[in-house]
């Protein structure tokens, strides 16, 4: 396999405005009533604008917390509606606001039901999944949201588009997902009830790292005018094991058979197991919607990309694994066809949903664990190096022990609070490029 494939194989075994669509409309999942009304409103307004919110219960003393549903856009310019959540301190808040954190979440799936705001009691720390504990189909909550109500901040967190406000989710498209997470932050401001400032920081992880990573090089939609919160003041930004696919190659292919070449060796990579799969189709079912000249019968046969189109559009990360598994076992390698077609556009379109080369407008942090092989810590160090050479502030951590891509965001939690907490006091930030010069 060509040496460039490798690092793009393991950044999709993690996470990589209705469109025209080649398949079926998909499967018609559940939605509580709230997202049931947003998915029937019209994505018109102002970037940042809330369209709907209502208040709901939190355990987080001192805390009072709203689903949301906001104006956003993606990477073409589109407008969107995103759901999500704000958390945010009572009683009244300091002069000049409080300081805005933006969470950026992991991976949860494409349907319209993954948004993580959408579980019951969502305003609590992180819950995991995969680990002991975790105490649902999908990860959802905040971290180090009881420390970050102590500290005086509102915490506002996007489920994307596509993740409950209707349109098609553009997974690892982290320039739409970054938008998303900007006009968060526009959200959050034209709450008057929460009282926030115009500083604000993102941090996330997993796709949300990406997320972290995509919004830190988008200077100019960040000081983009006639929102519904102009001025906002990004003073930092903090990536928990976070994937970079443009990192990782110089260039998309240029010519038709290195494009061949190229979207074989990943359909390769990911022939020996269900999960590699799962999350690769996952991406190609995605794509389309951020690239309109891309289709799904480009990679997948006309009956696999009818299978896909449903367990996608039906059906969260984890499950959809299991309904892969469950339905197709070793034969899922016969959902895809034998040669892709399209594929020049395809492989330009996965470079360009990466991060763009741009030196980012404030400080970065990234923190990493030395058992992650979901995300491998090198392209966070190819990362650092390109945005290094930029001119930028971008400092690695590596965590203590042997931290698993799961276990990144817990332990990473006492390093990158105070991190945090002096970004909000005007505190200059560690030179972070010094360790690599």
């Amino acid at each position: 396999m060509n040496k460039n494939l490798k690092p793009i194989a393991a950044l999709f075994l993690i996470c990589v405005s209705t469109l025209a669509f080649s398949a079926t409309e998909g499967t018609r999942v559940y939605l509580p009533p709230f997202y049931e009304a947003v998915m029937k409103m019209v994505p018109q307004g102002k970037l940042g604008e809330i369209i709907k919110k209502e208040s709901i219960d939190t355990t987080i003393q001192g805390a009072r917390a709203w689903r949301i549903a906001f104006i956003s856009s993606d990477l073409a310019g589109r407008k969107t509606i995103s759901t999500g959540l704000v958390v945010a301190p009572t009683g009244p808040a300091p002069t000049g606001g409080r300081p805005v954190v933006a969470w950026a979440h992991g991976t949860t799936g494409t349907a319209q039901n993954c948004g993580p705001s959408q579980l019951p009691n969502p305003a609590q720390p992180l819950n995991e999944y995969f680990l002991i504990g975790g105490n649902s189909g999908n990860d959802y909550g905040l971290p180090a949201v009881e420390q970050f109500i102590k500290d005086g901040y509102v915490i506002v967190a996007t489920d994307y588009q596509g993740l409950g406000g209707g349109g098609k989710h553009q997974y690892m498209v982290s320039g739409t997902q970054a938008r998303d997470a900007i006009n968060s932050i526009r959200a959050a401001g034209a709450m008057k009830e929460v009282g926030a400032g115009k500083k604000a920081l993102i941090y996330g992880w997993s796709q949300g790292g990406g997320t972290v990573l995509a919004a830190a090089s988008s200077p100019d939609y960040i000081a983009q005018q006639g929102t519904v919160f102009d001025g906002i003041e990004l003073v930092g930004f903090v990536a928990l094991a976070p994937p970079d696919v443009s990192a990782t190659i110089p260039a998309p292919p240029q010519d038709q058979a290195s494009a061949d070449k190229y979207i074989d060796g990943l359909m390769q990579a990911f022939s020996g197991d269900v999960m590699g799969f799962a999350h690769l189709s996952m991406t190609f079912w995605a794509l389309p919607n951020g690239f309109s000249n891309l289709q799904l019968e480009d990679v997948f046969t006309p009956a696999g990309a009818k299978a896909i189109n449903e367990i996608y559009t039906g059906k969260c990360v984890h499950t959809a694994v299991d309904t892969i598994n469950y339905n197709f076992g070793s034969t899922y390698k016969t959902l895809l066809n034998a040669q892709p077609k399209n594929s020049l556009a395809w492989a330009k379109a996965i470079y360009e949903s990466g991060v763009k080369k741009v030196k980012p407008v404030a400080p970065v942090t990234i923190y990493w664990g030395t058992k992650d092989t979901a995300v491998p810590p090198f392209m966070g160090k190819l990362y650092q190096e390109q945005m290094c050479k930029l001119g930028a502030n971008v400092a690695r951590t590596q965590l203590p022990g042997e931290q698993t891509h799961y276990t990144t965001p817990p332990v990473a939690q006492a390093l990158f609070v105070p991190w945090v907490k002096d970004r909000f006091a005007g505190k200059p930030a560690p030179n972070g490029c010094a360790a690599i010069q």
